[in-house]
């Protein structure tokens, strides 16, 4: 473990995403390292200092002067005693103050005098990510030396999707890691292997208004993306109707919408594919006539004539060579075991991720996930609940065990 003994300083601005810091100084405590947090005032409104003091076992600093304790807290002390400053959440406010030098609060005295990396992982509402302002205060902190930790893309608490989402504690673990792993070690299992990723939902059109559909997000699919990008390997992403995108522009996105238009771009791609990973929860069916107008409401009853979606998964089974890897999922809410073992025989599969709406927290819209991986040796290996981000993390490594030793 690369945080073992590291001292990392952790400061939390007011932000609603201050609640994922409890998780954070647990992901870095579980890793090693000796943690000791920083609040502003605004950041005690969404969190306990006594959560995270209890978690990192070290006092919370909140203020300069603790009047019951008559104790001085140096700012200085602490810029020297960390080995890395991480400010999750930083909010507009703070990051603002950061990039312009004021000095108001002990969590931006010790960002001025910290001789530490300081890495930054903003949070803040679309519209104010977006803004110019907060735009020239990101450049200014990353031309000043600071680390951006990228900011997530999805639902925000005002209700609105897009960009600014703080970063999910594992992520952020996953980048201070990498700063400390030593450049020889950073070996990319993936390199020179071309992946095909599909994920989301498919839209199957009634009319121009309505659609047939699923409550898949393509969260899965999205974090699986990265976490084989981030292993070195050339991804493409066959993404359905989702709100939700890669940070890394590297990543190749192709949008599709409906089960036929997956089906097209998943041949067409796996071809020059290694390995493909399908996650999309691709519609079983489709309705058979789509109406040009939008249909009125005329009746009691409407029929619709619904006829089967081509099997994609199935499709690649068959054509695939010996050199591919092929790997399927399965969402079941009963005889789980037994459904995910039939379809990774019938559909020629080298392993299938098995979810089950059984299981708390897993499925579709969660931001964690419970999987168990069935391969056709005959192995059936279960894994905790965990963020996406982590199970993605492990599948990339089942994949990376599976690859011949020669690559």
């Amino acid at each position: 473990m690369h945080l073992h003994n590291k001292k990392i300083l952790l400061g939390i601005c007011g932000s609603i995403a201050a609640y994922k810091t409890a998780l954070l100084t647990r992901l870095l405590i579980k890793q090693g390292a000796q943690v000791k947090v920083i609040m502003t005032k605004a950041a005690t409104e969404f969190i306990s200092p006594l959560t995270l003091s209890t978690l990192s076992k070290n006092p919370v600093i909140t203020q300069f002067y603790t009047q019951q304790e008559q104790l001085w807290h140096n700012h200085v002390e602490l810029g020297l005693w960390a080995d890395v400053f991480i400010v999750a959440p930083a909010s507009g406010n703070t990051l603002a103050k950061m990039a312009n030098g004021i000095c108001d609060n002990i969590l931006l005295a010790t960002y001025l005098s910290a001789r530490c990396p300081v890495f930054f992982a903003p949070a803040m509402d679309l519209d104010m990510w977006l803004h110019p302002a907060t735009q020239n205060n990101v450049a200014a902190l990353k031309k000043a030396g600071n680390q951006l930790i990228p900011v997530g893309d999805g639902e925000l608490a005002s209700g609105l999707v897009g960009k600014g989402r703080l970063a999910e504690p594992d992520a952020i673990v996953q980048h201070i890691e990498q700063f400390f792993t030593p450049k020889n070690q950073t070996k990319q299992h993936l390199k020179g292997k071309k992946i095909l990723i599909t994920a989301g939902p498919t839209y199957e059109p009634i009319d121009p208004v309505r659609f047939v559909g699923n409550r898949s997000s393509g969260k899965m699919g999205i974090a699986l993306a990265e976490a084989a990008y981030a292993q070195g390997a050339e991804v493409c992403l066959v993404l359905g109707p989702s709100h939700y995108r890669p940070h890394s522009s590297a990543i190749t996105v192709l949008p599709v919408e409906t089960a036929e238009q997956m089906y097209i771009a998943a041949v067409a791609q796996f071809d020059t594919s290694d390995i493909a990973i399908l996650s999309a929860a691709v519609s079983d069916y489709t309705p058979k006539e789509t109406s040009s107008i939008k249909i009125k409401k005329k009746t009691n009853n409407l029929q619709l004539t619904f006829t089967k979606t081509k099997d994609i998964l199935a499709h690649l089974g068959k054509v695939k060579t010996a050199q591919q890897l092929l790997v399927g999922f399965a969402l079941e809410t009963n005889n789980e075991i037994e459904n995910a073992q039939s379809k990774l025989k019938r559909k020629n599969l080298d392993f299938i991720v098995l979810n089950s709406l059984q299981d708390k927290g897993a499925g579709f819209k969660h931001d964690t996930n419970k999987i168990t991986i069935l391969d056709k040796n005959g192995s059936i290996e279960k894994f905790a609940l965990k963020t996406k981000t982590a199970v993605a993390h492990d599948i990339v490594q089942k994949i990376i065990e599976k690859l011949p030793v020669s690559s």
